[in-house]
């Protein structure tokens, strides 16, 4: 069993990990902006369920294969650039044209919370940063591997929880706000559809 200093170290460790700037806590960010504090949480949400699936994988073993398997990398990562831009297509699309068009349509939670859980999935740069930050603070002498490297996936999950719904909420509010104009509107989502695309290119250079 991992001792409460190491739990307490790998907690602390997690939420600034968390706070720092990157793709995930961008694109709550720019999702709650967009569409509320409830769209934020969902894609919260979203996003912790994939990192269930890593936490699961790198336990496992599978996420070393991934890493070892080029072809499934570079699969993986163009997937996630694919859907990034998809995104901001739509944003750009909602910037443009009428009345109508000027602001982003309201998404269903289920289908908010699904773009968090593909947005986490097909980014092999978090299954790299799990394979090698977890086992930093496993070790033989604690016990079996698997309970320790499922205890910590848990935490920085927590964390996550944490740090991403307080964005959620502070980022929603701010959109709630400039939702009151339209000017604002077209800005908001046209910063957007630029956060999306360059997270994809970001990802796409990314290399193992």
């Amino acid at each position: 069993m991992l001792p409460a200093k190491v739990l307490v170290m790998f907690f602390l460790s997690a939420l600034v990990l968390a706070l720092a700037p990157g793709p995930d806590n961008l694109f709550v960010l720019a999702q709650s902006a967009q569409h509320g504090k409830k769209a934020g949480l969902a894609v919260t949400a979203g996003l912790c369920t994939g990192l269930i699936g890593h936490t699961a994988a790198v336990t496992a073993g599978v996420a070393a294969l991934i890493m070892g398997a080029p072809v499934a990398f570079e699969a993986l990562k163009y997937c996630g650039a694919a859907y990034l831009l998809w995104l901001s297509w739509l944003s750009f699309r909602a910037s443009g044209g009428g009345a109508a068009q000027n602001s982003m349509p309201t998404l269903p939670i289920a289908r908010l919370y699904g773009r968090g859980i593909i947005m986490n999935i097909t980014n092999p740069k978090v299954l790299v940063f799990f394979l090698a930050f977890l086992p930093q603070f496993a070790s033989p002498r604690y016990g079996a591997m698997a309970p320790q490297m499922l205890t910590l996936g848990f935490l920085f999950i927590v964390a996550t929880i944490i740090i991403f719904g307080t964005i959620s909420l502070l980022a929603g509010s701010l959109g709630e706000r400039l939702k009151r104009s339209r000017q604002a509107q077209l800005v908001l989502n046209r910063l957007a559809g630029t956060l999306f695309a360059a997270l994809a290119i970001r990802l796409v250079l990314f290399k193992n």
